[in-house]
């Protein structure tokens, strides 16, 4: 299986739509990548892990799930960066490829030296896009495409049930 662990706020900061929403509410910005990597993982099959840091938050370290993407806000003192080595170590084994989505070179270094591999926010960013693309395509086809009856049907008598179920 293939899991992508994204670092919330630096993927934020680095999509230009992301940021937008940031300055007017960073809670916008939040529940767009949530959508955006929603449908990511709905299109590409992997199971999606995102991290928020909540390192200057009071609290305890919160998970829950939204659209079916896993959300995780960091406990009080733990950075995002350590709450996602923790989580490549405990799932990085033979049945899974884990993937860190972060533009931070020291996060990616350690990432690496767990076993990982890591998407920059750029890669993350033109994946998502070639998968809008192809959805795009898939709507397209599927639009053109003419449901085949059941019953073969003379033209004639086709088109008067066509006329009959449009009320014309």
């Amino acid at each position: 299986m293939f899991v992508l662990v994204v670092d919330g706020y630096n993927i934020i900061g680095a999509w230009e739509e992301l940021q937008k929403l940031k300055e007017k509410d960073i809670g916008q910005a939040r529940d767009r990548l949530i959508e955006l990597m929603a449908e990511y993982q709905s299109y590409s099959g992997c199971r999606v892990i995102i991290v928020f840091d909540a390192y200057y938050v009071k609290g305890i370290e919160s998970k829950h799930k939204s659209y079916n993407v896993e959300v995780i806000y960091t406990k009080e003192n733990e950075t995002a960066d350590e709450c996602i080595e923790r989580l490549v170590k405990g799932l990085k084994n033979v049945k899974n490829q884990v993937y860190v989505a972060t533009s931070d070179y020291a996060e990616q270094r350690t990432i690496f030296g767990r076993g990982a591999l890591r998407k920059s926010a750029r890669e993350l960013y033109i994946e998502f896009k070639d998968i809008e693309r192809e959805i795009e395509k898939d709507i397209e086809v599927h639009k053109k495409v003419q449901p085949k009856i059941r019953i073969p049907l003379k033209k004639e008598v086709h088109e008067k049930f066509e006329k009959w179920r449009r009320g014309d």
